[in-house]
């Protein structure tokens, strides 16, 4: 069974970052074993000071370790993804993502910050020995409606979109 892990870098839970991350989480569960990290849940003392060995990261860091597929999710904020999801990521081992299938996720308020991923991101997961990046999936937070329940409602055509990506990235996975 393929094992994916979701590094969710959004400040809460209740965000359309999650709601993002939940459709994710639907798309793999037949076939895979989903992890999700909440950054924003790590340690925050373990985050600012690079405590590489809180028990807690160290846990983390091998879910990211044993994945098939990781995929990064954030949103954009002043044209880049969150420093939270940074310190995370600065915490993992420097080949953390060697050998993995990884797909960014980012949620953004217009398409001005469409390139943060290509810009910022991206050259970041390369450093951590990523290979095998899928094409990025930028989804404008207009298409993620908060319903009156604390629900969202996702359009169809960015679900078509995440759709895409996600099954390729899960194809890939099954072939090796």
């Amino acid at each position: 069974m393929t094992k994916v892990v979701v590094i969710n870098g959004s400040n809460s839970r209740y965000s359309r970052v999650t709601a993002i991350q939940e459709k994710i989480e639907q798309f793999f569960s037949a076939y895979s074993t989903t992890h999700v990290i909440h950054v924003h849940e790590l340690p925050a003392v373990a985050l600012i000071t690079a405590n590489f060995e809180n028990d807690e990261i160290k846990a983390q860091n091998r879910k990211v370790e044993e994945a098939d597929i990781v995929v990064i999710l954030t949103p954009i904020y002043k044209a880049s993804y969150t420093g939270i999801l940074k310190t995370y990521l600065d915490l993992l081992p420097q080949k953390a993502f060697v050998g993995k299938k990884i797909l960014p996720i980012a949620v953004g308020g217009s398409l001005g910050h469409l390139l943060a991923l290509e810009y910022a991101l991206k050259p970041i997961l390369a450093v951590l020995g990523a290979t095998d990046i899928a094409h990025s999936v930028y989804i404008i937070d207009k298409q993620i409606i908060r319903l009156e329940d604390g629900s969202f409602a996702i359009e169809e055509e960015a679900i078509n979109r995440l759709e895409v990506e996600l099954k390729q990235i899960q194809h890939i996975a099954a072939v090796n």
